[in-house]
């Protein structure tokens, strides 16, 4: 059975705090999409298999890449997939 983000598919959001400032983080979006022009068009599992995170893809986790408006501050936070 096909997994799906509950993020990336409009289901919920991502509420999370900065750990720097305590600043609401925003989503930006899939780590994969970041890769280069067309990793957005490919199959996610198959990102999956060379992103550098360790078991997103046997654990149903989709990487997503969170930005602090206030001081800059990047991050990943793998979000379960249903």
């Amino acid at each position: 059975m096909d997994h799906i983000c509950p993020i990336c598919n409009g289901f919920e959001m991502i509420r999370a705090a900065c750990d720097r400032c305590g600043c609401t983080l925003e989503d930006k979006g899939r780590l994969m999409d970041y890769f280069d022009d067309y990793s957005a068009y490919l199959e996610i599992d198959d990102m999956k298999k060379s992103n550098t995170i360790s078991n997103d893809l046997q654990n149903n986790q989709c990487p997503h890449t969170l930005s602090c408006p206030n001081c800059g501050t990047n991050s990943i936070m793998l979000v379960g997939e249903w």
